[in-house]
């Protein structure tokens, strides 16, 4: 069965109080959008047709080129938006999905369930319906005897009898695509608001004698986002998904209350996920991994066996076996290799370091290249920036570099060298030699008494 999709993404959105356009809200790392994109991809709805208007140019660059477009240059119902994809669905066959863009929660799974019991019970339309725990707002389904839809009442229009219905409307249809195009044509604006209402097409096809089922999906997943607050609550339902299926496959998330996954992250078997970790992106994590507490990653390649204590790291690698933190910041473009230990305050910035090197505490290292076995005092920086450009520097296997120096890039310390702590350098050091550049320290004797500076004659005068 040949299946197209309609997707209504024309809304300005104001309740969001945005410059942006709605669908294009992040909700797990994806903008709503491709969260619907996504769901139709997986039931082979392969024609996808998105409506567009307020903020076009975004919705565009979010999707790309393999959906088509119409604007949508009035806001006129959800009708009339469906309408604008008539010349879209003609001489088409078979099934025909319609979908706003808000619905972030929706799977594939839901709808080619829609899509079997359309096509095996041949509806000429299904209504999406879920039973909802407050039906306030919603249109109510009224079913008949067969439990065919018999009506689709607004909660306005509704009796009381009809407010106690909990099933509604979830704003989601499946069509015969040909009958769509039919009921389409024959649509008014019989109301107040001088709309077009989609819903005016199940009334027609059932005029007409077409049969029209429903199919019920968990509320769960039919949930639109119209603000900030129904924002907040698609992203907590994907992430709970997220991180549920992570510990069906093998990863053990200790606190799933405070930690984020994004969609497209991976993470490998008995890795363990502790507290206040947010791993975003596409970020790769090996096994046998330990990451957290507080450790936060974007766009990671994270080693078998790697330990990551309060940690920040973006768009970097990190070797397996690596122990770095606590308070360990990798910045872009940086690659650490196996076994390296990197302790408190330590940063790394677009430099690569090879295996088994100590940073253990309080270091800068920039534009560098380290080979490895290096080990890095306390204190140790590189100065990579000059005011105007940054250079580069490089550091040999089996180095050793002392507390509280700082190397002056461009500069080069070749294989097996040591510098002296406190020193600054300036000049390349040659393997095997020690490099020292510090001032001759000078004792004035006495100097404290006949400059009268003797703190302890001050506390006890």
């Amino acid at each position: 069965m040949q299946v197209c999709a309609v997707i209504l993404a024309a809304g300005e959105g104001k309740r969001m109080k945005s410059k942006h356009a709605k669908v294009v809200h992040q909700a797990a790392g994806l903008p709503l959008i491709s969260w619907v994109k996504a769901a139709l991809d997986g039931a082979n709805a392969e024609d996808q047709v998105y409506i567009v208007g307020h903020r076009q140019e975004e919705v565009r660059a979010v999707l790309g080129e393999s959906v088509a477009f119409v604007l949508q240059e009035q806001q006129l119902g959800t009708g009339h938006a469906v309408q604008q994809a008539s010349h879209f669905l003609e001489g088409r066959r078979g099934a025909t999905l319609i979908m706003c863009g808000d619905t972030p929660l929706v799977t594939a799974a839901s709808l080619r369930s829609v899509l079997d019991t359309f096509e095996k019970d041949h509806y000429a339309a299904i209504v999406v319906t879920a039973h909802a725990p407050d039906p306030t707002g919603y249109g109510r389904i009224l079913r008949d005897e067969r439990g065919h839809v018999q009506a689709i009442v607004e909660h306005r229009d509704a009796t009381p009898e009809q407010r106690e219905i909990c099933e509604v409307n979830a704003g989601m249809y499946c069509f015969d695509t040909a009958l769509l195009l039919s009921a389409l044509g024959r649509i008014g604006c019989r109301n107040s608001q001088q709309e077009f209402y989609l819903t005016d097409t199940i009334e027609i096809l059932r005029q007409d004698g077409h049969k029209i089922g429903a199919s019920s999906l968990p509320f769960e997943e039919v949930l639109g986002v119209n603000d900030r607050r129904q924002l907040q609550e698609s992203m907590a339902i994907l992430n709970r998904r997220i991180l549920e299926k992570h510990m069906i496959d093998g990863v053990t998330i200790v606190d799933p209350a405070t930690t984020w996954i994004e969609q497209g992250v991976t993470i490998g078997t008995d890795t363990t996920i502790l507290p206040n970790c947010s791993i975003k992106g596409s970020t790769e994590i090996g096994s046998d991994a330990v990451i957290g507490p507080d450790t936060h990653l974007v766009d990671m390649k994270v080693a078998d066996g790697v330990r990551l204590d309060h940690v920040t790291a973006v768009e970097s690698e990190i070797g397996a076996r690596a122990y770095i933190g606590p308070y360990s910041h990798i910045r872009p473009g940086s690659k650490i290799g196996p076994n390296c230990r990197l302790g408190n305050f330590v940063e790394i910035k677009n430099s690569t370091l090879g295996a088994d090197c100590y940073l253990i505490h309080q270091c800068y290292i920039g534009d560098t290249d380290v080979g490895h076995n290096v080990n890095i005092g306390s204190s140790a920086s590189t100065a990579n920036y000059d005011g105007v450009n940054k250079s580069r520097s490089a550091i040999g296997s089996h180095a050793f570099i002392g507390s509280n120096s700082c190397l002056v890039s461009p500069v080069s310390v070749d294989e097996n060298a040591y510098v002296a702590a406190g020193s600054t350098i300036t000049e390349g050091v040659n393997e095997y030699a020690l490099a020292i550049a510090r001032a001759h320290q000078i004792n004035k004797e006495d100097w404290v008494k006949t400059r009268g500076l003797n703190r302890n004659q001050r506390l006890n005068p």
